[in-house]
């Protein structure tokens, strides 16, 4: 799951949402917002279906596996607060989002790809796992290589970075700076997270 290789177009229409926001499947879901497949148009999804649906937002929207999801779930269980709220705030804080959101990529597959291969660094170590939780005063910037910061000054000059209360980001020496946490009004996945903290505690 993690490392979803088949049509995004498909997904996105089956969950009627953008979740992969490449060009072609930005536009299969605006010309055609009905669920992929024959037989599917007329049937009303069961309560259980629609929280499975919630459950698959979450997962390719942060490139989630099941494990790590139901991992995620386990730590935040049993914090004070809205689980599903937590949830999703701790998907908020992993480094490739965090990447996609400041602006130095314009999707979060490239995101996890450029850490993958080492692009990034966080206060100054080399940081290769995507998933990676970022904390209040983290530094994360792009690797002293120079063909590196040309790539990444490319994309920044094209791309609609989202403005973060939490992340300052200094386009010019390539840094963000994690200021604080995130609150419910920056997560960026619109999704009923009660639904999937249920349909994990069963």
């Amino acid at each position: 799951m993690a490392r979803y290789t088949g049509p995004k177009a498909r997904i996105n229409r089956r969950l009627n949402t953008l979740i992969y926001e490449t060009a072609g499947a930005a536009r299969a879901l605006d010309r055609r917002p009905t669920p992929p497949g024959m037989h599917v148009r007329g049937r009303r999804p069961s309560n259980y279906g629609l929280a499975l649906m919630e459950k698959q937002k979450i997962k390719h929207y942060y490139g989630l596996g099941e494990r790590q999801l139901r991992r995620y779930f386990d730590a935040v269980s049993h914090k004070p607060g809205n689980t599903g709220e937590l949830l999703l705030l701790m998907c908020e804080r992993r480094l490739d989002n965090v990447v996609r959101r400041v602006g130095f990529t314009k999707t979060r597959p490239q995101a996890r790809q450029g850490i993958a291969h080492g692009h990034f660094r966080v206060n100054g170590v080399k940081v290769t796992k995507p998933s990676y939780i970022l904390r209040p005063g983290d530094i994360v910037e792009v690797r002293g290589r120079e063909n590196l910061k040309n790539l990444y000054r490319g994309v920044i000059a094209n791309a609609s970075p989202d403005a973060l209360d939490w992340v300052t980001f200094d386009s010019e020496n390539l840094k963000a700076t994690i200021l604080g946490l995130p609150g419910a009004s920056d997560i960026s996945l619109p999704v009923d997270a009660n639904s999937v903290v249920e349909f994990l505690s069963r």
